[in-house]
C-alpha cells in the first residue's frame, strides 16, 4: 500500500468551477452559508452545508440534513454540473492570495498510514464533529472536504509539481474572497509514478487542517473493512482526500486572543502583575509581534509590547515553548485565572486575517477588556509537536488561504 495514490476525482464540469467552489464547511455558520449561497443554485454549500436548504433552526446534525446533501449531490450530477474523471489522476492545485502562492498535490492518502502515525496529527478531535463528518461521508459515499497536509519541503516533489503546472490550468477560478484556485490534471502514468515514489520516500506527512475529516475517514474505513469479507486494502475507502503542500510554502497567520475582565484588577494592577514575567514597553503604534516570545497587548486604549523573560522559555518541550502556551502558562492562567481555553466564556479568539484593528474594535466597544496579539506559529514548530506526539494549544494555527470545497471530491466505490 502506497502513502498516496491517484483517484478518479469528482469535479465541476468545464466552465462551472466558479459557480461551484465554496469555502470549507467549517469556517461558516449556517446563516453565513445561507447568505453566501443565495442566488447560487450550484454552490457546493448546498452539499457541504445542506441545512441552508431546510427551514431556519433545523438541527444541522439531524438526518434530514444528510439526506438533503445526498439529494443535492445527485441533482448536480444529473444536471451535469459535476462530472467524474474516467481514470485515476493526480491534481496539482495552486492557491494565490494577494502576493502569496502555494502549489500542492491533490491525492488520496492511505488511512493505514494515518492510523500508523506516518500521517501525523497535532490536535484532539471532538466526538460530535467526527460523527458529523462520518454521517456526511456515508450519506454521499464520498469525501468532499479535503484535508490540508504539509510535506517536508524537498526539491524533487516541488520540481515535479512546477513542471506539471507550467502550462495553462485545466481549471481556473477566483472565489468571491479574491483567492485564485487553479488545477492541473496529471494523467500521465509515468509522472503519476514519479509522484507516488517521491511521496513514499518521505518519512511523514503532517495534517495542517482537517483533523475531524481524517478521523472520520478512518472510522468509515474501519466500518467498511469489517463489513467486507472480500476486503483487499485497495478499496477507495482505504484512502482519504488530501491536498499536500511543501511546508515552506504554507502560511500560518497569527491567532489572537481577547479577554473579558481582568480577574478583579484594574489596569494598573494587572500591568504590575504582567511585569513580573514580561518586559512591558508602551507603544504609540499597534504591536504586531516581530518574533516568537513577543506579544502585543491592547488595554485601555493603549498598546504595549510584551516580551517574556528568556529564562521562562523551556528548551526541550516543543509544546511548552510555543507562544500560545507561554501566554497561557504565564499570564492567562496565573494572572487572569483563565485555564480552560475551550470553555471559559471570558476568552475568545480572533484570526489574524482580521488584522489588529479587529482587536482594537472588540476592546473599544466594551465587549472585551484586553487583547493579545501573537506571533504566527511556525510550520517547523507545528511539525515538531506532531513528531513528538504532542497536541498544539487551543487555537494556535490559522492557515490561509483556505482550500475550496467542491473543486475535487473523492468517491468511495
Amino acid at each position: 500500500m502506497t502513502l498516496i495514490r491517484p483517484f478518479a476525482g469528482l469535479r465541476p464540469a468545464s466552465g462551472r468551477t466558479g459557480e461551484v467552489i465554496a469555502p470549507p464547511y467549517d469556517v461558516l455558520s449556517s446563516d453565513e452559508a445561507r447568505a453566501r449561497a443565495a442566488g447560487k443554485p450550484w454552490s457546493f454549500l448546498h452539499i457541504s452545508k445542506p441545512e441552508i436548504d431546510l427551514p431556519r433552526g433545523t438541527d444541522p446534525y439531524s438526518p434530514p440534513v444528510y439526506a438533503r446533501a445526498a439529494e443535492n449531490l445527485r441533482r448536480m450530477l444529473q444536471d451535469g454540473i459535476l462530472a467524474r474523471d474516467p481514470a485515476r489522476c493526480y491534481y496539482v492545485y495552486r492557491l494565490v492570495m494577494e502576493k502569496h502562492t502555494q502549489t500542492g498535490l491533490v491525492a488520496a492518502a492511505s488511512v493505514a498510514e494515518y492510523e500508523a502515525n506516518r500521517i501525523r496529527k497535532h490536535e484532539h478531535t471532538q466526538a460530535d464533529k467526527e460523527d458529523d463528518r462520518v454521517r456526511q461521508i456515508e450519506a454521499l459515499n464520498a469525501q468532499t472536504g479535503p484535508v490540508m497536509v504539509a510535506y517536508p519541503g524537498g526539491r524533487e516533489i516541488d520540481d515535479i509539481l512546477a513542471r506539471c503546472a507550467a502550462g495553462a490550468p485545466d481549471t481556473d477560478a477566483t472565489a468571491d474572497d479574491g483567492v485564485r484556485h487553479s488545477l492541473w490534471v496529471v494523467r500521465d502514468a509515468s509522472v503519476q509514478a514519479q509522484l507516488t515514489r517521491a511521496f513514499d520516500a518521505l518519512s511523514a506527512l503532517y495534517i495542517a487542517d482537517g483533523h475531524h475529516r481524517s478521523a472520520a475517514a478512518s472510522r468509515v474505513a474501519g466500518t467498511r473493512r469489517a463489513a467486507n469479507p472480500r476486503h483487499t486494502g485497495e478499496e477507495d475507502y482505504n484512502y482519504f482526500l488530501t491536498v499536500s503542500f511543501p511546508h515552506h510554502q504554507m502560511q500560518i497567520l497569527d491567532y489572537n486572543r481577547v479577554v473579558s475582565g481582568l480577574n478583579g484588577m484594574d489596569a494598573g494592577a494587572f500591568l504590575a502583575r504582567v511585569r513580573e514575567k514580561f518586559a512591558v514597553v508602551a507603544s504609540a503604534a499597534p504591536v504586531k509581534p516581530a518574533r516568537p516570545a513577543e506579544f502585543g497587548l491592547y488595554l485601555a486604549g493603549r498598546w504595549y509590547r510584551l516580551a517574556i523573560r528568556p529564562e521562562l522559555i523551556p528548551s526541550g518541550d516543543p509544546v511548552a515553548r510555543l507562544d500560545a502556551r507561554l501566554l497561557s502558562d504565564h499570564l492567562l492562567g496565573p494572572i487572569l485565572g483563565i485555564t480552560d481555553l475551550r470553555r471559559d466564556k471570558r476568552i475568545d479568539y480572533v484570526g489574524g486575517i482580521r488584522g489588529l484593528a479587529e482587536l482594537e474594535k472588540r476592546v473599544n466597544s466594551g465587549e472585551m477588556t484586553a487583547a493579545f496579539a501573537l506571533h504566527p506559529t511556525r510550520m517547523e514548530d507545528m511539525m515538531a509537536v506532531a513528531d513528538a506526539g504532542g497536541v498544539m494549544p487551543t487555537k494556535s494555527t490559522w492557515f490561509e488561504p483556505k482550500l475550496a470545497d467542491g473543486l475535487v471530491s473523492h468517491v468511495l466505490d
